[in-house]
Formats: structure tokens, C-alpha cells, sequence
């Protein structure tokens, strides 16, 4: 065990945090759940800078930080859409939740092609989880002001754009694999 590794499994702790704050603490209890969030996202940057700068990459690092990713990204969704309970946000939630299982999917694949390098996480990627998170973020703590929530929309649907944008750009690389014939 590691201190990158410490911190991803950090992240997978704060998922039943974020649920228990969001529902059981009333409307100040949303605003725990957005701050849990952060702090996830953070740790999420955090930890996999630490990976590369102390050389601690390790198997259960580069298998668990993809999953404490896309569980925290999916379990806030979950909550967002009950809460809001309407299609602008249902819509833009499948949108990104199923470019993530379709991605994954993907990247899955071509590594046992030996053409992972092919789908590589690119800028526009990069761009959309901040967007991705930071709508999260602020649609989650929106009850402390109408301007908070307005900036989490906006954000969620740049990311729903850069979302299908960046899905085609992996599909566009994957294409010729995909068309191949055994």
C-alpha cells in the first residue's frame, strides 16, 4: 500500500459518505456531499500526480483509480437525478455515464490488441471531466445560492457536448480495428 493507492481507496470510501450527507443532513447535508465530492475530485488529480512524481504506480492503482472515477461519477449522477428528477439532467447524465461504460469498454479492448495507446485519455477528455465534475459540484450545492446552481448547468452541458465529441474522437481512432475482419 501506497499513499497514491491510500488516496484512491479514499475516494471509494467517500461514495456511502456522500449518499449518507446528501440524504440524511437535509439541505446543508447536499452541501457535505458536494465538498466529499471535491475532496474526491481533488484526490483523484492528487493521487495520480503522486503515482508518477514518487515512481508508485502500481497494478492495483491503475485498475482501482478508473473505478473510484467512474462509481463516485455514477453515484452522484444517481443522486442528482432523483433530486432534480427531470430530462435536462436525466439526458446529459446517460450521456456521460454511457460514453464512461462505452469508453471503458473500448480501452478494454484495444489493450487486448495491443492498441491502448490509440485511446489514450486526450485534452478534450481532460476538458470534459473537469467540466463533469465541477457540474457536479455546483448542481449538488446549488441550494446555497440560484448563481451556484446556474454555473452547474452550464458546466453540465459543455460537458454533455465535449462528452459526445470526445466519444467520437476514441470511436474515430478505434474505427479501423473496429471494421477489421478476422
Amino acid at each position: 500500500m501506497n499513499l497514491p493507492n491510500i488516496l484512491t481507496l479514499g475516494r471509494i470510501i467517500m461514495i456511502p459518505m456522500m449518499v449518507i450527507c446528501f440524504y440524511w443532513l437535509g439541505e446543508e447535508g447536499k452541501l457535505w456531499a458536494a465538498l466529499l465530492f471535491w475532496l474526491a475530485a481533488v484526490t483523484d488529480w492528487f493521487d495520480g500526480y503522486l503515482a508518477r512524481k514518487l515512481n508508485q504506480s502500481t497494478p492495483l492503482g491503475a485498475f482501482l483509480d478508473p473505478v473510484a472515477d467512474k462509481l463516485i461519477v455514477a453515484v452522484a449522477f444517481i443522486l442528482l437525478v432523483e433530486e432534480f428528477s427531470t430530462i435536462w439532467l436525466t439526458i446529459p447524465a446517460m450521456i456521460i455515464v454511457g460514453r464512461e461504460i462505452v469508453i471503458s469498454a473500448l480501452r478494454e479492448w484495444m489493450a487486448e490488441l495491443g492498441k491502448r495507446a490509440s485511446v489514450a485519455v486526450s485534452y478534450v477528455g481532460k476538458v470534459k471531466t473537469f467540466l463533469q465534475m465541477s457540474a457536479i459540484f455546483f448542481l449538488m450545492a446549488g441550494g446555497v445560492h440560484p448563481y451556484v446552481e446556474i454555473v452547474g448547468w452550464i458546466s453540465l452541458f459543455g460537458a454533455s457536448i465535449l462528452t459526445i465529441w470526445s466519444m467520437f474522437v476514441y470511436l474515430k481512432a478505434a474505427w479501423p480495428d473496429l471494421r477489421a475482419s478476422n
